[in-house]
């Protein structure tokens, strides 16, 4: 499906919004404001805008410790997201469960997870659930480069394969599981698609910062997946500006010349949007600093919420431990 110049505008305000919202979190967790650790999102952005565009709003998704871009993507409430990093009671866990246990099942945001691998199982079942239900929806887990060296990655990719669940399994491929290169510990140099072949599902290679590959890639597995055809795993190549976590003293091993060559325009998934838009439908800078005004006034807005919010009573800790 051809994307059109509202939608492509659309898409952009979700990139751009993610990188806005990671980089005030990161500003204000050094500011003393957030608790708990922030895994920044930043450059990542056309992965989670892509794939999440290509879906309905039934269907549901699960993230990562990295999962801002996705709870932004799916249509989490900004409000809601940042009072959760600002561990208020207005936050999503009420306040209780930070940066990375954001979740919005209204949204089929069926949360972020702090295991590495974590979340795969948890959304395979609603694979499972979407199949067993027979209305057409379908289930997206995001995970890293790191979790598909992991246990819950085989053993789901091998039941969603032989039951033919409509499930999408997209590896955000960053080159990096925290401080170690994917190519000096992952089979094949790091490649991630290509296990799909033992499992009899397609496996596709994308550019991770290449918006309109990624959507095409997921338009098509949505459509296999909703036609009881099974499982795809997705590989998208894209890298992290940041390093692994926001936390102050964090150290970052990556050479300055490999991360400085990704921020350049011709990489930058956002940058690359802008000039298509200019390029191809009038986009115009004025139009663009206008959108990111509005973009960044959200935000502040945003914090006000977070700010304004009470943090959650000591006699509360125990609360939701236990579902009613």
């Amino acid at each position: 499906m051809a994307l059109g110049p509202n939608t492509l505008r659309e898409m952009l305000h979700t990139m751009q919004t993610i990188r806005r919202f990671e980089e005030r979190a990161s500003d204000d967790y050094h500011a003393g404001k957030i608790y708990g650790v922030v895994h920044c999102y930043i450059g990542e952005e056309a992965i989670a805008t892509g794939v999440c565009g290509a879906l309905r709003d039934g269907d549901q998704i699960i993230s990562t410790h990295r999962g801002h871009g996705h709870c932004i993507a799916k249509g989490a409430d900004l409000d809601r997201m940042m009072a959760e990093l600002y561990g208020r009671r207005d936050g999503y866990c009420k306040g209780k469960g930070g940066s990375m246990h954001i979740a919005d099942f209204e949204k089929g945001m069926l949360g972020a997870n702090g295991i590495v691998a974590g979340g795969i199982s948890i959304v395979t079942g609603a694979g499972l659930a979407a199949k067993m239900e027979g209305k057409g929806g379908v289930a997206v887990s995001f995970f890293g480069d790191g979790a598909s060296a992991a246990g819950p990655f085989h053993e789901c990719m091998n039941v969603a394969a032989a039951w033919k669940l409509p499930m999408l399994y997209v590896c955000e491929n960053n080159g990096y599981a925290a401080q170690t290169p994917a190519s000096t510990t992952l089979a094949r140099g790091g490649e991630v698609a290509v296990r799909a072949a033992a499992y009899g599902i397609p496996g596709i290679v994308v550019d991770g910062n290449d918006l309109f590959a990624i959507h095409e890639a997921a338009e098509k597995a949505v459509a296999r997946a909703r036609a009881g055809e099974g499982p795809t795993l997705i590989e998208c190549r894209t890298y992290r500006w940041r390093a692994h976590t926001e936390r102050k003293g964090q150290p970052d091993y990556r050479d300055p010349a490999e991360i400085a060559s990704w921020k350049a325009a011709g990489k930058d998934p956002i940058a690359r949007l802008v000039d298509h838009l200019k390029a191809k439908h009038g986009f115009s800078d004025v139009e663009w600093q206008e959108m990111d005004r509005q973009i960044l006034d959200r935000i502040e807005q945003s914090c006000r919420f977070a700010e304004k919010s009470p943090f959650p009573a000591p006699e509360e800790a125990l609360d939701d431990v236990f579902a009613a």
